[in-house]
């Protein structure tokens, strides 16, 4: 499998999710975390690293629960700078999801099913 490479903006945002996951771990050791967290040692190496700067959804939920981190907080720590600060700020234009004709894949799972029924 052939990997595309990191754009700088995809790498910046995996090293400030990452900083935010070292710093909630503290002296706890990696191989604990990840134990608790129900990942591989070397799963929670790469995104402390900024290797896998999207991890899936519900490996950072059980991360955050584990080291107490709110998802509010996590989701912070992958936005820009100002966007943290209140400021209007538009995704890099490296970023495939800063293009209209590009949806994100949860956009595309709600347009095919349609709303939910009530």
């Amino acid at each position: 499998m052939v990997r595309t490479p990191l754009t700088p903006w995809e790498r910046e945002r995996g090293e400030r999710l990452g900083t935010l996951l070292r710093a909630a771990r503290g002296d706890r050791s990696m191989v604990e975390v990840a134990a608790v967290a129900g990942l591989s040692a070397e799963t929670l190496r790469k995104i402390e690293t900024g290797r896998v700067p999207t991890p899936a959804f519900f490996t950072i939920a059980a991360l955050a629960d584990t080291l107490g981190l709110s998802m509010e907080a996590v989701a912070r720590a992958a936005m820009p700078e100002g966007a943290r600060d209140g400021e209007a700020t538009s995704a890099p234009p490296s970023d495939p999801l800063a293009s209209s004709s590009v949806s994100s894949p949860l956009s595309r799972r709600v347009a095919h099913h349609g709303p939910a029924a009530a």
